[in-house]
């Protein structure tokens, strides 16, 4: 069983195990920071070179991102293949390039003839199996690049699509132009092109403009430690007589 820090555990306990077994530790992103932000970051806290993140976490979306560290880091696929739950607030209306608030609205629709009941009709089919196509602005690699560095650059993105499953979409508030809700999904599912995709749906535009990662698998967010708390707790460790380096 691989040692995680989480709010549960005792920060020392778990710094002993970690040169043996390695370990991981669930992380409460903050809005901003990339995932790579985070890694950067606990890498200098704990002095160590072989870490990684099991999911990348956009800049404007906060919440759980799973660091493994040390021999911890075989067990990255594992955890990307969880599940996920995402609290997601979209607005209909706009469309942006990135499907999120990185960029600026480019086209906006009226919406006032759209009902609540046809909102909940439009997400209701997005429950189950389906293709989807990423975003532009992904990770995803094309000829030898990432896909939002094509798009950052102005260049035409055609990604393949992917199957992807949404198991539930539930907690749904719509104050318009505004629309929130609680999604679990597979891996691989993009939140932003579920947004693009209602707003295709419902004929208006759509994108995201919050998002919070609240699970993954099993792992809650409310167990993750954001980093200025790791920062307190780890550097005590470090301070503690604890073997890192050996």
């Amino acid at each position: 069983m691989i040692p995680i820090l989480s709010r549960k555990t005792d920060v020392r306990a778990w710094l002993e195990r970690l040169p043996c077994e390695g370990g991981a530790i669930l992380v409460d992103k903050q809005q901003r920071w990339t995932s790579f932000d985070v890694v950067a970051k606990l890498r200098r806290l704990l002095g160590v070179k072989k870490i990684g993140h099991a999911g990348t976490l956009d800049p404007i979306a906060t919440g759980l991102l799973i660091v493994c560290i040390r021999r911890a880091t075989k067990q990255v696929d594992a955890f990307q293949a969880l599940d996920k739950e995402y609290r997601v607030e979209i607005k209909l209306g706009a469309r942006t390039e990135s499907d999120d608030a990185e960029t600026p609205e480019y086209e906006t629709t009226p919406i006032e003839h759209l009902e609540p009941q046809m909102i909940v009709a439009a997400l209701d089919r997005f429950i189950g199996t389906f293709e989807q196509i990423p975003p532009a602005y992904s990770a995803v690699h094309v000829s030898g690049k990432r896909s939002y560095q094509l798009a950052r650059q102005g260049r035409a993105v055609a990604l393949p699509p992917r199957t992807v499953t949404v198991h539930a979409i539930e907690g749904i508030e719509i104050t318009l132009p505004l629309v929130r809700f609680t999604v679990r999904c597979s891996k691989g599912t993009y939140i932003r092109a579920l947004a693009r995709d209602l707003g295709n749906v419902l004929g208006v535009g759509a994108y995201v403009t919050a998002l919070r990662r609240t699970a993954i698998g099993n792992y809650r967010v409310e167990d993750a430690l954001t980093i200025e708390e790791l920062t307190t707790l780890l550097s005590e460790g470090n301070h503690a007589d604890v073997p890192l380096h050996r």
